[in-house]
């Protein structure tokens, strides 16, 4: 098996006094989903932030396809192809849909200070990344971000994440207050975004959704690995107990 895209080996983050996480391992591999599990506290918002670059591990390391990483911000992950779709920062509402998705890659046309958006090559490349993921909005791209469902401003944050050179990437309770039909719609897209090769980590709290789509998954509870399973092999109640522990 190639080198995973991300990794962590023997990480421990603390601040002070509080340890939030001790001694975790996992891996993240191109074309596969990874679910992080765990209660309320069991670490995991941590755990992105360090895999985000937002927190510098106290100790252990970083790997990107199996060399050692120092990220000193979010735009160094970023740079690695580490990108992060956060439940409640998925886009901007009053923004329009293609601006959404250009979002600090804007197109432009002209020269000099008379340099413009570029309202056609931004639908295109619209167009195209929701096309990946075999997403229809049944809207017009000029339309308003708040027009949109829960589902489908998850689809615009991770056809954006996709189409800006993104590797890995990671979805925070993407599915977290949204309605059935809506939830399945987050779910067969992030089954898109394995098949179109992505390492994907799924932090999620519904364990029958997480199993439904991944292929491993890593339990936590109060900052520690409890236990890391083949979703296929996984006993549910056992899977179950080691989330109450939280």
């Amino acid at each position: 098996m190639s080198a995973p895209v991300i990794a962590l080996r023997n990480v421990t983050m603390a601040f002070q006094s509080v340890t939030a996480l001790r001694d975790i391992s996992l891996e993240a591999h191109a074309g596969k989903v990874l679910a992080l599990l765990g209660d309320n506290g069991a670490g995991k918002s941590t755990l992105i932030k360090v895999l985000s670059g937002v927190h510098r591990p106290t100790s252990g390391t970083i790997e990107v396809d199996g060399k050692p990483v120092v990220f000193r911000g979010a735009q160094d992950a970023r740079a690695a192809g580490v990108s992060t779709v956060f439940q409640d920062l998925a886009v901007c509402d009053l923004m329009s849909i293609a601006r959404n998705m250009v979002l600090g890659n804007e197109p432009t046309k002209g020269f000099g200070p008379l340099r413009i958006f570029d309202v056609k090559r931004a639908d295109i490349i619209t167009r195209d990344a929701l096309a990946t993921l075999g997403v229809d909005l049944r809207r017009r791209l000029s339309d308003p971000a708040a027009t949109l469902s829960g589902g489908q401003k998850q689809a615009v944050a991770i056809a954006r994440a996709i189409a800006y050179g993104s590797r890995c990437l990671i979805l925070d309770e993407p599915t977290a207050a949204l309605a059935v039909r809506q939830t399945e719609q987050v779910l067969e897209q992030v089954r898109r975004a394995r098949d179109a090769g992505q390492a994907v980590i799924l932090i999620m709290h519904n364990l029958q959704q997480a199993l439904s789509v991944a292929d491993n998954v890593v339990v936590l509870a109060r900052g520690r690995a409890m236990g890391q399973f083949e979703s296929a092999n996984a006993d549910i109640d056992h899977v179950t107990r080691l989330v109450a522990q939280g």
